[in-house]
């Protein structure tokens, strides 16, 4: 499909936004998922996003290598192919409303809407969210193997269970770095697995594909910058423009 000039500048903003969430401030990556959604109106968002995240995971990898903590990530993992397997069902099963419109974009911004009000009851309840016991643990893991299948929305839930084990800001991108990278990976055979068994509702087009090399710069920008902010930007600023930005799309992704 022709992409409007509106659907480029979306886009180029969400690749932006897509580094400088990887090697910068975090919080800004939720308004990537309902850019996307816009700019697509499908589940093509997702697979054409995912690569995009791939991209921009390779330079925090590398970057923050040094400073990954492997036990608290490891804690997670089995619960977070829980929930990737979960959102692959939800993803095969989920299919179109009677207007004909894609009801993943609904889930969508369902999904961050939840995890706008997850990030803000952290801010409010701080460490009495955080999940401490066995069961806290497997529904975090869960919860975002869930989010980040369907929708790469897991940063809000990443976001909570690193903060409340106060780890310093590198171990911190080192950390979640490692796990998108695992798991965003981990999802690209997912999704062709679901594009085998539903073709005529493909995670992965060759529309989507272009618009990703049209982007790569756009990524290796925002990495970039995001890189040089970590330690000079006041995150409370960026984090309260992306939470009420994600909202406006959200409710657009809902209600449109």
């Amino acid at each position: 499909m022709p992409f409007t000039p509106e659907q480029w500048l979306l886009g180029a903003l969400a690749a932006l936004l897509i580094g400088f969430s990887k090697t910068g401030v975090p919080g800004v990556g939720i308004l990537v998922v309902p850019l996307m959604a816009i700019v697509f109106q499908n589940r093509a968002a997702v697979g054409t996003t995912v690569l995009l995240l791939i991209f921009a995971d390779l330079f925090a990898v590398y970057w923050y290598r040094r400073y990954t903590r492997w036990d608290k990530l490891l804690q997670l993992l089995p619960w977070v192919a829980v929930g990737m397997l979960a959102g692959m069902v939800t993803l095969f099963v989920v299919g179109e409303d009677a207007r004909g419109r894609d009801q993943i974009n609904v889930w969508i911004g369902a999904l961050v809407l939840v995890m706008l009000a997850v990030y803000l009851a952290r801010l409010k309840w701080g460490d009495r969210l955080r999940p401490s016991s066995r069961i806290g643990l497997a529904a975090t893991g869960g919860a975002a193997g869930f989010a980040t299948t369907v929708s790469n929305a897991a940063g809000p839930i990443m976001s909570i269970y690193m903060t409340s084990l106060g780890l310093p800001k590198h171990e911190f991108m080192g950390t979640t770095a490692w796990y998108f990278f695992i798991f965003n990976v981990a999802k690209v055979p997912l999704y062709l697995i679901i594009m085998t068994l539903a073709p005529a509702r493909p995670l992965f087009t060759p529309e989507g594909l272009i618009f990703d090399a049209f982007m790569l710069p756009m990524v290796v920008v925002g990495v970039t910058v995001g890189r040089w902010a970590l330690w000079r930007v006041p995150q409370g600023v960026f984090n309260g423009l992306a939470l009420s930005l994600s909202a406006v799309a959200a409710l657009r992704l809902l209600f449109g």
